[in-house]
């Protein structure tokens, strides 16, 4: 083999090698979550989307890869002035995703700074209808406005404008040493109002303690009375019950006393025969001395006084 044979031999496997590389370097494989924009001898060929594809050198280039996931831009405050022409600082927050690859890189030149720039003009329009108050207290108003336009301004672009929140709002020192002393001063109201409200409930909660402590008193003293009308009124019907059952056995008494009275009635003529009769034994005896009553009815009344002792007993 000759010189020329083995430079040959070089040059034709350096050449393959080259064809090689510059074919092997023509293989892209693109992710999920990006597109790729072809351009064929400048102008626009197709987008690629996920998986192997073959670029062909020297006439097509890979003009821009386009991520198609949600992104998020955090955009620098920008000074923007209210309807009673006080300036405020006011940066926002951006959510958007790319909807066709296509339009977002053809659609304009810069799409994040023209996006940027759009945002900024339209909170300068919106806080431009707004006081500060309603500035301050109207985010979720401010938020949905923003979204509603950038969305709609920003279709031709290939962008789909999901959320615009409202990150901080700076008024400037004095507005905000202002504000301060107005919320102080709001704190200290609701605080008195709040004690005040406190002390009332405390009093009404004490009055009607003493009201219902009266009349749960009342109430006590009330059936403390009752209890001893009915125990007086209960021992009293006792009392003429004895005495009516007590008057009752004496008249049961009485008439069976002289029922037996009547049963052992003694004739007075009977008393002044048995005490003639005594004296006639008194006669009898060996007594030396009789006295004879001078007047022999006194016996008839001592009869009488016997008689009557009996009916006594």
């Amino acid at each position: 083999m000759t010189k020329v044979d083995i430079i040959l031999i070089v040059v034709f496997s350096i050449l393959a090698l080259v064809i090689i590389i510059i074919f092997a370097s023509g293989i892209r494989i693109v992710k999920q979550t990006n597109k790729y924009i072809i351009e064929r001898l400048g102008a626009y060929k197709y987008t690629w989307g996920v998986g192997i594809h073959y670029l062909i050198p020297f006439f097509d280039r890979v003009a821009k890869v386009v991520s198609m996931k949600e992104q998020i831009r955090d955009f620098p405050p920008q000074p923007v002035i209210t309807k009673d022409n006080v300036t405020m600082q006011i940066d926002t927050i951006v959510f958007f995703q790319v909807t066709d690859p296509k339009l977002f890189t053809y659609g304009v030149e810069d799409p994040i700074t023209a996006l940027e720039n759009l945002s900024s003009t339209t909170l300068r329009n919106i806080i431009g209808e707004l006081d500060l108050d309603d500035t301050l207290t109207s985010r979720d108003i401010i938020n949905s406005k923003m979204r509603s336009i950038l969305d709609e301004a920003t279709d031709p672009w290939g962008i789909k404008v999901n959320r615009v929140e409202v990150k901080n709002i700076l008024p400037p020192k004095d507005i905000r040493d202002a504000m301060e002393r107005q919320m102080r001063a709001e704190r200290e109201k609701r605080e008195k109002i709040l004690l005040a409200e406190g002390e009332k409930n405390s009093q009404i909660l004490i009055a009607e303690g003493r009201k219902e402590s009266i009349i749960l008193n009342a109430e006590a003293d009330k059936q403390s009375k009752i209890k001893a009308a009915e125990a007086e009124a209960e021992s009293i019907l006792k009392i003429k019950r004895a005495e009516a059952e007590g008057e009752m056995l004496i008249r049961e008494a009485e008439s069976k006393g002289l029922q037996l009275l009547k049963d052992a009635q003694i004739d007075e003529k009977v008393l002044t025969l048995k005490s003639y009769e005594a004296l006639e034994k008194v006669a009898n005896g060996n007594a030396t001395k009789l006295i004879v009553p001078s007047n022999l009815a006194n016996v008839t009344s001592l009869a009488s006084a016997i008689k009557e002792t009996v009916n006594d007993k």
